[in-house]
C-alpha cells in the first residue's frame, strides 16, 4: 500500500544523481522524506552527499533499476535519457509510481517526438524535419535555407549533441558525426531569426498547475549563462509565453515540473524549442527569488502534494551559472565577496571535478532593478573559479 507522502519512512527516489536531484532532495528532507538516488555515472555525484541509498547502472539496465524501485516509494527524474520503455516495465514489475508517467515521456523522449507532439497540439514550433539522408539535407536548406541546426533527438544537452550547419559538406560531417549513418535519429531545425529566447517552468498534478514568471535565458557557447526575472519583453508577451508553457504540458498530461524553452522571432512570435520533464536550469533562481521554489514544487508535484504559489519575493531575480573555469579537481576560490554580499545567494554544487564550461554552481542576486542586480551577479562570478 502507497505511504503518504509525510509519513515516516516514505522514500522519493531520483533518477540521476547530478545538481537538479541535489537541490530538489533539499526541498525533500523539509517533509521529512528519505532519498534513494540511481546513479548513472562511476563518479560520486552530488546528491550522494545526502544520502547512503545509492543504486548504480545503466538507463537501460530494467533488473537495477528495479532494484532501485523496491527502495522507494516514488521515483521522479532527474534527466530524460531514460527511454519510457524501460519506465513503463519497472512501473510495472514493480507498482512504484514514476512521475513523469512512461505516457508523457514516450510524447517527448526525443526532439523529433518532441516537435511532433506540440505541433500537433498546435503549439507552433520551430520548422523542423527528420533526417535520414543527404537529399533529406539538400531538400531542408532549399526550403528553409542556410545555416540550420542539426541535432542528435536523443540525448544532446548544453552544446553536445546539435551543431549550426552552413553548408552541405559542414552538415553531411555533422551528420555522420551525430550518427545518422549508424541509424541514430536526427533532426534538422530551421534557423530562427529571434531578439530573446525565453523559458517558463510549469508545476501540475492532480492538484492544480502553477507557471511560474517568463524569464529571459542568455546563452554562451548553447550552455545557459544568465536568467533574468522578468524577462525584458511586454507583459502581453510574458502571458502569452506563460499559456503556451500550460498548454504544453497539458498537451502530455505531465505530472511533476516542467521547463520549457522559446524563442520569440524578430517579428515578435513566440515558438516552443524544446521541453525538459524536470527541474530545469531556467529556473535556479526560484530558491530564493520565488515564494515556492521549482525544487520544492517538483518535490509537491511528484508525490501528491498541493502545489505552492509562484510569486517572485522581489521585483527582480538574477541568476548567473559558474562554468568550471579550468579542469581539474573542483574547489572554491575566492568566497568572501560573495558570501558577504547582501541579498546575493552562492550555490556550490559539489561536484568532484571541474571542466572548462561544466556547470559548477550558480549566484542568484534579488533587487528592484535588472541593471544593478545583473552588474552585482557579473562582478560576483568573475571572481569566482571552481
Amino acid at each position: 500500500m502507497q505511504r503518504d507522502p509525510l509519513e515516516t519512512g516514505f522514500t522519493l527516489g531520483f533518477i540521476g544523481g547530478g545538481q537538479l536531484a541535489r537541490m530538489s532532495a533539499l526541498q525533500a528532507f523539509r517533509y521529512g522524506m528519505n532519498i534513494a538516488v540511481y546513479a548513472t555515472s562511476n563518479a560520486k555525484e552530488p546528491v550522494e552527499q545526502m544520502t547512503p541509498l545509492v543504486f548504480r547502472g545503466g538507463l537501460n539496465d530494467v533488473e537495477k533499476l528495479i532494484e532501485f524501485a523496491q527502495v522507494c516509494d516514488v521515483i521522479t527524474l532527474e534527466n530524460e535519457f531514460v527511454d519510457a520503455k524501460v519506465l513503463q516495465e519497472v512501473q510495472n514489475r514493480t507498482g512504484i509510481p514514476i512521475f513523469p508517467t512512461s505516457k508523457s515521456f514516450d510524447l517527448i523522449g526525443d526532439k523529433l517526438t518532441e516537435k511532433q507532439t506540440f505541433q500537433n497540439a498546435g503549439i507552433p514550433v520551430t520548422p523542423f524535419s527528420p533526417i535520414k539522408n543527404i537529399s533529406d539535407i539538400d531538400n531542408f536548406a532549399s526550403e528553409h535555407g542556410w545555416p540550420f541546426i542539426l541535432k542528435s533527438a536523443k540525448g544532446g544537452y548544453d552544446g553536445y549533441g546539435n551543431a549550426t550547419v552552413k553548408n552541405t559538406e559542414d552538415a553531411v560531417n555533422t551528420f555522420e558525426s551525430l550518427g545518422g549513418t549508424k541509424g541514430q535519429v536526427v533532426i534538422a531545425e530551421a534557423f530562427v531569426a529571434y531578439s530573446m529566447e525565453l523559458a517558463v517552468m510549469v508545476a501540475r498534478n492532480h492538484t492544480g498547475v502553477v507557471v511560474y514568471p517568463c524569464v529571459e535565458s542568455i546563452q554562451q557557447d548553447h550552455i545557459c549563462k544568465e536568467i533574468i526575472v522578468p524577462a525584458r519583453i511586454t507583459r502581453e508577451l510574458q502571458i502569452q509565453t506563460q499559456e503556451l508553457a500550460v498548454a504544453a504540458i497539458e498537451a502530455i498530461d505531465g505530472i511533476g515540473m516542467f521547463g520549457f524553452e522559446f524563442f520569440l522571432t524578430t517579428d515578435n512570435l513566440i515558438l516552443l524549442n524544446e521541453s525538459a520533464p524536470r527541474p530545469h536550469n531556467s529556473g535556479h533562481y526560484t530558491i530564493e527569488g520565488c515564494v515556492t521554489s521549482q525544487f520544492e514544487n517538483h518535490v509537491r508535484a511528484v508525490c501528491g502534494l498541493p502545489l505552492g504559489p509562484s510569486d517572485l519575493v522581489k521585483p527582480v531575480a538574477v541568476m548567473i551559472n559558474i562554468l568550471g573555469k579550468r579542469k581539474g579537481a573542483a574547489k572554491v576560490e575566492e568566497f568572501d565577496p560573495v558570501m558577504y554580499s547582501r541579498s546575493a545567494h552562492l550555490h556550490v554544487y559539489g561536484k568532484e571535478e571541474s571542466k572548462l564550461g561544466r556547470k559548477m554552481g550558480h549566484i542568484t542576486v534579488l533587487g528592484n532593478d535588472i541593471e544593478s542586480a545583473l552588474e552585482r551577479a557579473k562582478n560576483m562570478e568573475s571572481q569566482i573559479i571552481l
